[in-house]
């Protein structure tokens, strides 16, 4: 049964209507009536809808932790970019899409670097031509320089980094003991160091300079050492769970 179907049983078996339940939770009727067929695009991101649910399931009498669950199962999904993490989260705005370049300009561009690169050849060719019987004139002894042996570059591959640090004042030791989390992390000058989700069994450290902010999206999954010192579990099992680290923590 989906989220949406929960909520709609739930309603139904507390005898309210949409109507009813709008009235207890100051959630408008439409998007009521979206949540309960499994359109949450409408609540205004994740923390919105979060509240919706919490909201609508204390109203229903039932708890909220079952339906919050439900949602992080259905709604959170794994292949999400980056870019669509940082623009739910607030941590940048979403591109704009792209304009579309006329077919006409491009060919009058075409046409304006054709002309100008046909007129450079025609002036370096004439100034080459005024000055070769001068050239022919002087009699230069070869360059004794050696010449210089290329450098060799050597590229190195990418690598999924384990610590991420923007200072040193205080450490943050994250492992996804029991449950693959989502993850996002931002220092006191709100510089994002890590947004994504991480794996079971992957840890990743951080350090910043002053402190750290972390938001948590399975709670119950994760363990935390916080400048060397083990920390308690932060929550239950699906739980979302913001918590800011410093230098004294």
């Amino acid at each position: 049964m989906s989220l949406g179907s929960m909520i709609t049983k739930a309603r139904k078996d507390a005898g309210l209507s949409i109507d009813d339940l709008s009235a207890a939770t100051n959630i408008r009727v439409p998007l009521i009536r979206q949540m309960e067929s499994d359109n949450f695009s409408q609540c205004g991101g994740e923390t919105y809808a979060r509240g919706h649910i919490r909201n609508i399931a204390t109203k229903l009498k039932i708890d909220p932790q079952i339906f919050l669950t439900a949602f992080e199962d259905e709604q959170m999904h794994v292949d999400r970019s980056m870019q669509d993490l940082l623009v739910e989260n607030s941590v940048m705005r979403e591109p704009s899409e792209a304009r579309k370049v006329s077919w006409k300009v491009l060919v009058t561009i075409s046409i304006s670097t054709l002309v100008i690169a046909g007129l450079a050849q025609i002036i370096v060719s004439n100034n080459s031509a005024t000055d070769i019987p001068a050239a022919l004139e002087e009699t230069t002894e070869p360059s004794a320089q050696p010449t210089a042996e290329p450098t060799e570059v050597v590229e190195q591959e990418p690598t999924d980094e384990a610590t991420i640090s923007t200072g040193v004042g205080v450490e943050v030791v994250i492992t996804a003991t029991r449950a693959k989390s989502w993850l996002f992390v931002s220092d006191a000058n709100g510089r994002v160091l890590f947004s994504g989700q991480i794996s079971r069994g992957v840890t990743k450290t951080f350090t910043s300079g002053e402190q750290l902010n972390l938001k948590v999206g399975n709670a119950g999954g994760v363990d935390l050492s916080v400048n060397g010192s083990q920390v308690d579990q932060l929550g239950i099992d699906g739980q979302v769970v913001s918590v800011s680290y410093g230098v004294d923590s």
